[in-house]
């Protein structure tokens, strides 16, 4: 385990050490030596930051809807395909999972052609069908932006979750659904009593990892709007803070004050869920 261990400290624990002190500091890419202690000064003038607030309501609203219909989709689709043969199963596999381990920046440039204010396919297809009469911008339009990322980001989330809950209902103990059935209980029974609770674990994994990532959006948001149109998330307003305002006093003292805050954010949820997940 000693290298396993080497590496959590060295790139995980120290990190984290270090950010929740720069955090209280006045530091920037041009102090030596983490700046001057300002103690919880930074996470007050959070509470003021006008973007900042915006950036954490939109990262909430971004988790709170991907995270059910992530869960919810992935487990309807694995229920409908666990019990196919293998090479069909296979292949449903493949096609969930492509978008999780094809690069990101690959798939966002693929949905930024179909989100094309001029040439996107969405807008062709939606005017040919007379759905709309005119083109749509998007990824420029705020009423339209932050569902269109949330949208991408199901999409490339739902692989992983497809494939877990495959294997947890394959390995689901068929004596007690044999029984339930000989009994004369439902489908809707047979899941609620027996599937259900024994993929319970498999669930929490899947809850707490899809919402790490949804609070973590970054990459969509960098490559399609550089947070404009209403879609500035906390991550992006942390690396916009940190490598961008470089001119800015104390800029990297204050995006570490919001890394902190996003992982609190991060844990409470996270240990929320898991207290549920154990009281059902």
């Amino acid at each position: 385990m000693l290298p396993s261990l080497v590496f959590f400290v060295g790139f995980v624990l120290i990190p984290m050490v270090i950010c929740i002190y720069l955090s209280m500091t006045d530091s920037n890419m041009h102090m030596q030596g983490g700046g001057n202690f300002v103690g919880l000064k930074n996470f007050f003038d959070l509470a003021k930051d006008k973007v900042f607030l915006e950036a954490l309501w939109n990262t909430f609203v971004i988790v709170f809807v991907s995270v059910p219909t992530v869960t919810v989709f992935s487990l309807w689709v694995s229920s409908v395909i666990y019990k196919l043969k293998m090479p069909v199963l296979s292949a449903f596999r493949c096609i969930f999972y492509l978008p999780v381990v094809t690069g990101s920046v690959a798939v966002t440039v693929v949905w930024k052609w179909i989100f094309d204010n001029y040439t996107g396919i969405l807008n062709s297809v939606l005017k040919t069908t007379r759905v709309i009469e005119g083109n749509i911008n998007w990824l420029g339009d705020e009423k339209y932006a932050l569902g269109c990322i949330i949208l991408i980001l199901f999409t490339t989330s739902v692989g992983q979750p497809i494939v877990l809950y495959v294997s947890a209902l394959g390995n689901v103990d068929a004596s007690l659904v044999e029984a339930a059935q000989v009994d004369g209980a439902t489908d809707f029974q047979i899941f609620w009593k027996i599937k259900w609770p024994q993929i319970m674990p498999t669930t929490l994994y899947i809850l707490v990892i899809t919402t790490i990532n949804s609070f973590q959006c970054f990459a969509l948001i960098q490559l399609l709007t550089q947070g404009g149109s209403g879609t500035q998330t906390v991550m992006y307003y942390i690396y916009y803070t940190a490598f961008k305002l470089t001119e800015q006093p104390g800029h990297f003292g204050y995006a570490n004050a919001m890394g902190v805050v996003l992982a609190i954010f991060i844990g409470v949820l996270s240990a929320l869920q898991m207290r549920l997940a154990k009281e059902k």
